[in-house]
């Protein structure tokens, strides 16, 4: 269970049916959770992010990784996933 803080981060991350088709994204902007967690994945850094991305924060990529962890945590039947070489 995430402490009080890190519920606290989840403010951060909105879903609006209007802005980015409805995809969780960072509040006052439009980047999404997704976005936020493809880059880190495919190895940039969080201050690569903040220096490309300058509407975004700290928290904010704190709040994406959260919000990804708890969805996880929420719907654990998606997992695990196909490799990529058996999705193609």
């Amino acid at each position: 269970m995430p402490d009080q803080n890190a519920l606290n981060l989840l403010d951060r991350v909105v879903v609006d049916s209007d802005i980015v088709h409805g995809k969780p994204r960072i509040k006052g902007t439009r980047m999404p959770v997704q976005v936020i967690l493809e880059l880190l994945a495919a190895g940039d850094t969080v201050e690569d992010l903040l220096h490309y991305y300058e509407d975004i924060t700290y928290d904010d990529i704190r709040a994406a990784i959260n919000y990804a962890a708890l969805y996880l945590d929420a719907n654990p039947a998606m997992l695990p996933l196909a490799p990529i070489s058996e999705v193609a």
